[in-house]
């Protein structure tokens, strides 16, 4: 028999394989399932909820909830968006795969599922990184080939969790974009972030528009920089390196044409990557 579709190379990689066959499955009560107190989502999208218990309605749960055995009957690993919905559409009883795996083990297996399926918030997002590199002890190039996203989109994303707290709401709540919050992080006054994202909100700015706001403020920086030189030269070479390394970076200059180029890292995983591009190696 076929192994189950969409549960993406890094999550089906932790499932055993035995486990992909129908006689893994079992019938629970609704009743027995709890969610899982430690999911990463924390948003659920109830307009697609209810989308999805109309489909259950009419074909069933096609792919049966993953959970664990506790002392009050199972716990879900992961499809608690399936378990919500079947809640919604009056199922009295789900399919289920009962697994018995560490409470390590689930954690893994819920971050990459909802990585995978995209349905997390551009910061629950980063927790979920930042929490699958911390306690699996993950390098980024692991990380990217467990759950297929490039390291480069895996550092960005990263990078948010560097914006002011207030800002990350907005994220949260879906009123910027994270283009909106990867701009703001040119800004390193984290009031002046909150002031710029509410900006964003009451005009309506794009996410040029930003860019170009607060390229107008850096000029105003008494830090002398490379956007207060006439000649376009630094800033085709400022532009140039921010894209080869992407990430930010500054040329400050001094009078006799000298100066000096720093490249911003938001953390040791980041570093590396740029020592990597430098071909520098450490011993």
């Amino acid at each position: 028999m076929a192994k189950r579709s969409g549960l993406g190379k890094g999550l089906s990689a932790l499932i055993p394989e035995e486990l992909s066959e129908d006689k893994g499955k079992s019938i629970v009560s609704m009743n027995l399932i709890k969610p899982n107190s430690k999911q990463p989502r924390k948003v659920f999208d109830e307009e697609k909820i209810s989308s999805l218990a109309e489909s259950i309605k009419e074909h069933g749960i096609i792919q049966p909830i993953l959970v664990k055995g506790v002392a009050t009957g199972y716990m879900i690993i992961a499809g608690e968006r399936r378990w919500r919905a079947a809640k919604l559409a009056g199922l009295k009883e789900v399919p289920v795969i009962i697994m018995d795996i560490t409470d390590k083990q689930i954690l893994e297996i819920s971050l990459i599922e909802n990585i995978q399926r995209e349905d997390l918030n551009p910061i629950e997002e980063a927790i979920a990184y930042s929490r699958l590199i911390e306690e699996f002890n993950l390098k980024q190039e692991e990380l990217s080939i467990k759950i297929g996203k490039s390291r480069v989109a895996i550092s960005n994303t990263l990078r948010l969790l560097n914006l002011d707290d207030r800002v990350q709401d907005y994220l949260k709540d879906g009123v910027i974009t994270e283009g909106h919050g990867r701009a703001l992080l040119a800004i390193a006054n984290k009031n002046l972030q909150y002031e710029l994202s509410q900006k964003i909100i009451d005009e309506e700015l794009t996410v040029r528009d930003i860019e170009k706001l607060i390229k107008d403020i850096n000029k105003d920086n008494t830090t002398v920089n490379v956007n207060k030189v006439i000649n376009p030269y630094y800033n085709e070479i400022k532009e140039k390196l921010q894209s080869y390394f992407d990430t930010k970076v500054n040329i400050n200059f001094k009078k006799d044409n000298k100066g000096k180029i720093e490249i911003e890292y938001y953390s040791e995983e980041d570093l590396q990557r740029i020592l990597d591009m430098m071909k520098i190696e450490l011993k």
